[in-house]
């Protein structure tokens, strides 16, 4: 028993030892469940819902409705044509975009009471960001039903109004004339009152949702104008693949450490081989093999789940070449920070993780805090998920890629820097 003890004892002090092991392994849990329970702890709302408004009639209704929708604390609006709206929709830059129809400030009046032709508006909205469209939906027709009741029974209308539901065939007889009466005494009360009295009017079924609407995918067409549908896959491939090539930059930099502990380096070292010809030749072989490795991980996306490149394919292999070179600069710095193989690969692991839950990689960053979104353009795996979003299921032009690679290379540069600056060259 006393032998037993003392092996359990010199394995629990060889553990807590390596103080970089047990920092990983308690800050590991901490962060990702930290991370998770901030998104999904249902406590604060949603705030800062990125939509459009494309306003087509212009009535002093729509204005209205508009300027509402701006005031809205849940929202943040842009107000603008519809087909520059739709293509921020596509490009992932707002979630939503509603579409008042022209005559709908003609026709909402009458369609209130059933009496006339309810007007459309079309919802074209993001389909990966399907879980905003409910408060959207929710918002828009609490605005237009306060505008409209707003519009309908205020003075200079009452009189027109009492007319068109006096006259109406699709309503009894009983109910025209209790509408009647209604009007009457909304006259003697403010709008807020007569808001409220027209909400309860249509709980008990005689007010109607003056407007219908046509919720729109906004997705991109393929090469004949066929829309194309979402495929959920095309986001899970691009973050599963950016974090498993950023694994494979972590085995790079503990096979380099390994290298050194068994003597190989210093072997190496006295080879007639030039510095960059020793961290240039790991470097080109790491962005190589990510490389290969994320386009057959693609090619299996596209054979087995149905992803389609519906942007440039050209941007897509200059965003794939761009990641692969930035994973190698990674893993190059991991290796000129570390000590120890083992150290090292608990460390670089818990980066790879914060670099990838910030990115969008498991979940996507539109369901970030607001401040999140900004502090997360700070992690090159944000630009590298959003580019390979941007060239497959998005269908953006090779303009799109630019910035993004642009952002993965300069991050790349620095980290190569730092790493040969830190570079240990003699054992």
């Amino acid at each position: 028993m006393q032998a037993l003890l003392a092996l359990v004892r010199a394995e629990i002090r060889l553990h807590f030892s390596n103080r970089r092991a047990v920092l990983f392994s308690i800050a590991a849990p901490i962060l990702i469940a930290a991370f998770f329970g901030s998104l999904f702890g249902g406590g604060s709302p949603m705030v800062g819902i990125a939509v459009g408004v494309a306003d087509q009639d212009g009535s002093p209704l729509s204005q209205r409705v508009v300027a509402a929708l701006q005031a809205e604390s849940s929202l943040k609006t842009t107000v603008g044509s519809e087909p520059e709206l739709l293509a921020q929709v596509r490009a992932g830059k707002l979630r939503a975009v509603a579409v008042l129809p022209a005559g709908l400030g003609a026709q909402a009046g009458r369609a209130l009471f059933g009496s006339g032709a309810k007007p459309e508006i079309a919802l074209h909205y993001d389909p990966s960001q399907a879980s905003a469209l409910a408060v959207v939906r929710g918002l828009l027709a609490q605005t237009l039903m306060q505008e409209v009741s707003r519009s309908t029974f205020s003075p200079p209308g009452m009189d027109d109004m009492q007319r068109r539901v006096r006259e109406s065939t699709g309503m009894p007889a009983e109910r025209r004339e209790a509408f009647a009466t209604m009007f009457d005494a909304i006259g003697k009360v403010q709008q807020a009152d007569a808001a409220a009295s027209a909400t309860s009017a249509s709980q008990a079924g005689g007010l109607s949702m003056p407007y219908t609407t046509r919720e729109i995918e906004a997705v991109q067409s393929a090469a004949n104008a066929t829309p194309v549908a979402y495929n959920s896959y095309a986001h899970s491939f691009a973050g599963m693949g950016v974090q498993f090539i950023l694994m494979a930059g972590i085995d790079m930099a503990v096979g380099l450490l390994l290298m050194r502990r068994l003597g190989l380096w210093k072997r190496l070292r006295a080879a007639p081989l030039s510095r960059l010809q020793l961290l240039g030749s790991r470097v080109v072989a790491s962005a190589l093999i990510s490389l290969i490795v994320f386009a057959v991980i693609y090619a299996v996306a596209i054979v087995g789940f149905g992803v389609r490149v519906l942007g440039s394919p050209v941007g897509l292999l200059l965003v794939l070449v761009c990641f692969a070179l930035l994973t190698a600069s990674f893993g190059l710095l991991v290796a000129s920070l570390g000590r120890t193989p083992e150290a090292t690969r608990g460390l670089a692991i818990l980066a790879t993780l914060l670099m990838v839950m910030l990115g969008g990689a498991w979940v996507p960053s539109f369901i970030f805090p607001e401040w999140l979104q900004t502090v997360s353009l700070a992690v090159p795996t944000r630009w590298a998920v959003d580019a390979l979003d941007a060239m497959t299921w998005r269908g953006q032009p090779l303009a799109e890629a630019l910035l993004p690679c642009a952002v993965m290379l300069g991050f790349g540069a620095a980290f190569a820097g730092l790493a040969i600056w830190r570079f240990r060259w003699e054992e």
